[in-house]
């Protein structure tokens, strides 16, 4: 190619990045997802006698809530990531539709009855706090001077479910303040918080971590810094054996070890730390029933397929009866599977949107992975590579637990399927990291991203 000829495509790369094109093109897949899908909810309902318009304006007050993030992004935040945005809108999109079709066909079973109004709610109020996060993103550095005042905050969220009337049980896992006329998960933001603490702990200490000194044959970071990392290791067991939840302390556990592989480069460290995970989760289910039934009813679901063994049974069911194509949207039973709204969405996906469809939302969350890799090795200053690294590690690990426990490859757990799942301290604290990493793309990036 000519000098000219070069000189013109590299123009035109640079218009197109600062009119965010791409991003613009991508919006239209989950503005069609929202309209065709909302629509076809109401089509298939049998009941229906007349049109409802209700569900046609939360389709366009959605398309209309993507342009203003678009117009936002191109005018204030232009070298912001242009793929990320569209991939969580795909899965807002497919989460609401899900929401919308359990809640229209299924009147009949209450804890489902009202959910797509109160998800619709809590997407738009995510979508805002998004959008603050991103304008306040230059206080983000200021504030990891904070960071062991944020960690003891958290801790203390967390502390706080003990309290008599304040924490709730719900599922055999003690997860939920109960403020009478709504339940808030403190852990969706606790995770947050802790990531914060992780990276900025972390890059302070990064060359400390690096180094070694060596007792015998054995070669050892300087020890008053191990302290942190055992401390990380007790809250983890801590929530797996007082808070009867598995799945947080995986999340928890896991993005700790990410973000400290990623500052050392060393997998003794990884392997030390889970070699003790794993003997804390081994000595749980020895000591405390609630452990060894959680596991107990993972191995043999079949033993007791009507009480303990219920879910996990439907659900592998329903993803049989579902096969490649799936039963089609609205011709499955989902609802007849516990939790189908929180836990379970990705079989209510699998049933009738088919295999397809699950791969469809996998390759979804691999991509939304990979951007936010790709935002941290962007990344010019390290606690926001770390900050990056960690809140994508919560998206990508936080889907597979789930995944991995509804399909029986792990014990089931009580976290949520990252935008597609019903739950409103999820969905908002999903857009809030979403906006922590567009703020990170767009404030500290090298190059565009086009």
């Amino acid at each position: 190619m000519s000098e000219g000829g070069a000189e013109l495509v590299a123009g035109t790369r640079r218009r197109r990045s600062r009119l965010r094109l791409t991003e613009l093109e991508l919006l239209v897949m989950p503005s069609l997802i929202i309209l065709s899908g909302l629509l076809l909810v109401v089509l298939i309902d049998q009941r229906a006698i007349q049109w409802e318009w209700r569900d046609i304006s939360v389709s366009l007050a959605f398309i209309a809530a993507l342009l203003i993030v678009h117009v936002y992004l191109t005018l204030r935040r232009p070298r912001s990531d242009q793929v990320l945005f569209p991939v969580v809108a795909m899965l807002t999109a497919v989460g609401l539709v899900m929401i919308q079709r359990l809640a229209r066909l299924t009147t009949d079973v209450d804890d489902l009855v009202g959910i797509d109004i109160r998800q619709t709610i809590w997407v738009f109020v995510g979508i805002f706090v998004m959008l603050v996060t991103m304008s306040a993103f230059r206080f983000v550095e200021t504030m990891r001077r904070y960071k062991y005042t944020f960690a003891l905050l958290g801790f203390l969220m967390m502390l706080a479910l003990l309290i008599p009337g304040l924490g709730t049980t719900l599922n055999g896992a003690r997860l939920w303040y109960d403020f009478r006329f709504f339940l808030f998960q403190p852990f969706e933001l606790v995770k947050v918080i802790l990531v914060f603490f992780f990276a900025a702990y972390l890059d302070e200490r990064r060359d400390v971590l690096a180094s070694e000194y060596r007792v015998g044959p054995l070669r050892l970071p300087p020890l008053p810094y191990l302290a942190p990392m055992v401390a990380m290791w007790g809250a983890s067991m801590m929530m797996l054996v007082v808070l009867r939840d598995l799945g947080s302390a995986l999340l928890f556990f896991g993005v700790f070890l990410a973000l400290l592989y990623s500052v050392t480069g060393r997998a003794l460290y990884v392997g030390v730390l889970g070699s003790g995970f794993v003997a804390g989760a081994v000595l749980a289910y020895r000591t405390f029933a609630h452990v060894q039934t959680r596991f107990d009813t993972w191995l043999y679901p079949f033993q007791d397929p009507y009480d303990r063994g219920l879910q996990i049974n439907r659900s592998l069911f329903a993803l049989a009866s579902g096969g490649v194509y799936g039963t089609g949207l609205g011709y499955g039973a989902p609802e007849s599977i516990p939790a189908v709204s929180t836990d379970m969405i990705f079989i209510a996906v699998g049933e009738e949107l088919g295999m397809i469809g699950t791969l469809a939302l996998l390759g979804l969350f691999l991509v939304l992975t990979c951007r936010g890799f790709y935002i941290a090795l962007q990344a010019r200053y390290g606690f926001f590579q770390l900050l990056a690294i960690g809140l994508t590690t919560i998206f990508g690990l936080q889907a597979i637990i789930i995944i991995a426990g509804a399909t029986k490859v792990i014990p089931l757990t009580g976290i949520t399927l990252p935008f597609v799942s019903y739950g409103g301290s999820s969905i908002v604290t999903n857009f809030l990291m979403t906006g922590l990493l567009l703020g990170i793309s767009g404030a500290e990036q090298r190059s565009d991203s086009g």
